[in-house]
C-alpha cells in the first residue's frame, strides 16, 4: 500500500476526504451501538449486540472506494455538513451490498461488527441490513433537523438508496440459478458488468443528485471517470475470479473472450471437473489473461487522470501508480508486470 499512502501524503484532497470518511465510519458505528441493543429480558445466551470498531476499519486499504467518493464531493464542491451527511450514506450502501453479496455468495466479510450467538453467518447480514435501515432513518431525520436536508429531499433520498440498487440486483439475480451461455466480451463488459459494479461507483450521486451538485456538466465527467474505474476493477476480479466463476456459472469478462476467441480451450475448460480447476486458473491463459488485465489498468489510469484534471490534482506519475497498486488490492499483483508495458 505505499503507492497509496504516499499520493495520500501529497495530494490535498484525498487527504482531507480520507479523515472525514474516518469520520463517517465512526459516526454510522456509533449510531449502530444504539441501535442494536437486545431488550434486558432476554436471556444472555440469546442477545445481539455490536462489537467494538475494528482499527483495521480505519485504514486506507479498507476505505479506498470510500475516500474517492468523498474526494468527488470535494471537486462538486458540495458542503461540509451535506458532504459528511453523503459518506455516511456510503457506509450504509457499504452495509447493504456487502450483506448481500455474504449471503448470495457465502462470504464473511464485515462491516459492522456484529455479536450473535454461534457462527450465525446468515443471521448476521440479516441484522446488519435491517440496522442499516435504522440507521438510514436516523441519519435522514438529523440532517432534516439541522437544516442539511429538506424533508422532501430526505422522502427522495430514501427512496432513491433503494432504487440506485434494483439494477445491480436485478443482475445478480440473472446469474442466482447459473448462467448457460456466455455472451460476447463486450456486452459482458457494458452491459452486465455495468449493471454488476459500474452501477456501485454511480451509488456516491444519489445524494448530490438528489441536492443538485450531481447535475452538471463536471459532475457527469466525474460520474463517467467513477464507472471507468469500477469496470477497470472488475477487469481485474474477473482474471483473479476465473475458476470461481467458471465453478459457480456466472459472468466473466475473461471467460466470455475464451468462449468467443478461444472455443477450444473453453471447450477443455468447461469439461473439467470442478476439483480440476487451480485458484490461479487464469495462469494457464497469459496472453487473454495479461490483455484483459491491461484494459483494466487503462482504465483505470485514465479515470484517475480524468479525475485530477477535475480538480484532485494529482502528480503526473500518479494516477498511473493508483492503477498499479489496485493490483495489490485486488490480488493479482503477479498480473502487475502489464502496467509497466
Amino acid at each position: 500500500m505505499a503507492n497509496w499512502l504516499a499520493i495520500w501524503e501529497t495530494s490535498r484532497v484525498l487527504g482531507q476526504a480520507f479523515r472525514e470518511q474516518r469520520e463517517c465510519v465512526r459516526d454510522v458505528h456509533r449510531l449502530a451501538a444504539e441501535l442494536v441493543r437486545t431488550p434486558e429480558d432476554v436471556p444472555v445466551g440469546f442477545r445481539v449486540g455490536l462489537g467494538p470498531l475494528p482499527e483495521a476499519a480505519l485504514t486506507v486499504r479498507k476505505n479506498l472506494f470510500s475516500t474517492l467518493f468523498l474526494s468527488v464531493y470535494h471537486l462538486l464542491d458540495v458542503p461540509p455538513e451535506r458532504r459528511l451527511l453523503f459518506g455516511k450514506l456510503n457506509q450504509l450502501f457499504r452495509i447493504w451490498v456487502t450483506g448481500a453479496d455474504n449471503l448470495l455468495d457465502a462470504e464473511d466479510k464485515v462491516v459492522l461488527p456484529l455479536q450473535l450467538p454461534g457462527e450465525a453467518r446468515t443471521m448476521r447480514e440479516v441484522v446488519a441490513i435491517m440496522a442499516g435501515d435504522r440507521i438510514l432513518n436516523e441519519l435522514l431525520w438529523d440532517a432534516t433537523a439541522a437544516g442539511t436536508i429538506t424533508q422532501e429531499q430526505a422522502r427522495q433520498l430514501s427512496a432513491r438508496t433503494l432504487q440506485s440498487l434494483l439494477g445491480s440486483a436485478g443482475q445478480e439475480a440473472s446469474e442466482e440459478r447459473g448462467v448457460t451461455d456466455r455472451p460476447p466480451p463486450e456486452e459482458v463488459l457494458f452491459t452486465i458488468h455495468r449493471l454488476k459494479t459500474g452501477m456501485l461507483f454511480h451509488i456516491p450521486f444519489v445524494g448530490p443528485d438528489v441536492t443538485g451538485e450531481g447535475l452538471t456538466p463536471r459532475a457527469a465527467e466525474l460520474r463517467a471517470a467513477l464507472l471507468d474505474f469500477g469496470l477497470g476493477c472488475q477487469l481485474l476480479d474477473d482474471v483473479r475470479d476465473l475458476a470461481i466463476d467458471l465453478r459457480d456459472r456466472r459472468h466473466n469478462y475473461l471467460l466470455s473472450v475464451l468462449r468467443w476467441q478461444v472455443p477450444k480451450a473453453y471447450a477443455e475448460l468447461t469439461g473439467r471437473a470442478p476439483a480440476g480447476l487451480a485458484d490461479r486458473l487464469y495462469r494457464e491463459f497469459p496472453a487473454v489473461a495479461q490483455e484483459t488485465a491491461r484494459r483494466g489498468y487503462g482504465m483505470m489510469r485514465e479515470a484517475m487522470a480524468t479525475l485530477s484534471r477535475q480538480g484532485l490534482a494529482l502528480r503526473q506519475d500518479d494516477p498511473a501508480r493508483i492503477a498499479k497498486a489496485m493490483f495489490q488490492v485486488l490480488d493479482l499483483e503477479d498480473m502487475a508486470e502489464v502496467a509497466d508495458g
